[in-house]
């Protein structure tokens, strides 16, 4: 087997990474649930080469997302319900239902008449599908998905409610909310009580997302810059302490802080 730009080798490699008989042992026992981590973690290497600007790791990286899709393609072929064709099928239709005012007779759009439209289809292609399935109709926030990163979602599950209204009308009653929230929090420590500690951080953290939108910030994207931030001033306190031959271990927590607050004033 030999490398190739042609999807088909990637196709039949996988098939043969799965087959029972011949294949990788770790590959033939993996299933849908299983693969799931990795096809997140990919996803956000995938991000990560972006935010780093190396298009070289990025390469690499689209690859194992590519893999991740051709792997629950395949198992999912095993077990008769559909391929990677149908993958791409789905995807082209999909995308063709979509841009009418490209692939179909719509004139060109503003904007923000194009993000209507994109709605009203998507909301038409839910109500297929849920008449399709003999389901009931999908409330306005059942697409949202509940296996998202958690901050991620508490920024679409808000921006999907503010859509039609439900929302704060100024930044100013988001602010008075988050006082608000850790006041409670604050009550929930001195009670002792951990679930309701546990309780009143999650209702923290999501009034802080919806912040986030109010004030047009990813809180995500925020929330890793600030990571990437402290994991560099850290690193400089280590560096630092190295420097002297010691390690973290033989630092006491007031050097630790001068050496944090002179790696804050360097960046």
């Amino acid at each position: 087997m030999t490398p190739s730009q042609d999807i088909e080798r990637l196709i039949a490699i996988m098939a043969a990474l799965r087959d029972p008989e011949t294949g990788c042992a770790w590959d033939v026992k993996q299933t849908f649930e299983t693969i799931v981590p990795y096809t997140i973690e990919e996803a956000y290497e995938v991000a990560d080469a972006i935010e780093r600007g190396d298009l070289a790791d990025l390469r690499d990286e689209l690859g194992d997302l590519l893999l991740q899709v051709v792997f629950h393609a395949r198992m999912a072929e095993e077990e008769g319900a559909f391929a990677f064709g149908d993958v791409v099928e789905a995807i082209t239709t999909k995308l063709i239902r979509r841009h009418p005012h490209v692939f179909g007779e719509a004139r060109t759009r503003s904007p923000e008449e194009i993000k209507a439209m994109w709605g009203e289809i998507k909301a038409a292609e839910k109500a297929e599908r849920a008449a399709t399935r003999g389901e009931a109709p999908a409330r306005h926030l059942d697409d949202v998905p509940a296996a998202a990163p958690a901050l991620a979602r508490a920024d679409k599950l808000t921006r999907r409610a503010a859509k039609v209204g439900f929302d704060w009308t100024d930044t100013a009653d988001v602010i008075a909310k988050i006082r608000e929230e850790l006041a409670e929090v604050e009550e929930a420590i001195a009670g002792g009580d951990q679930a309701a500690v546990t309780d009143e951080i999650g209702d923290l953290l999501f009034s802080v997302a919806n912040l986030s939108r109010h004030c047009d910030v990813d809180p995500e994207a925020a929330l890793r810059g600030t990571n990437a931030k402290f994991t560099r001033r850290f690193a400089a306190i280590e560096d630092a302490l190295a420097a002297q031959g010691r390690s973290l271990a033989e630092a006491s927590l007031d050097e630790m802080e001068r050496l944090w607050v002179a790696a804050k004033r360097r960046g």
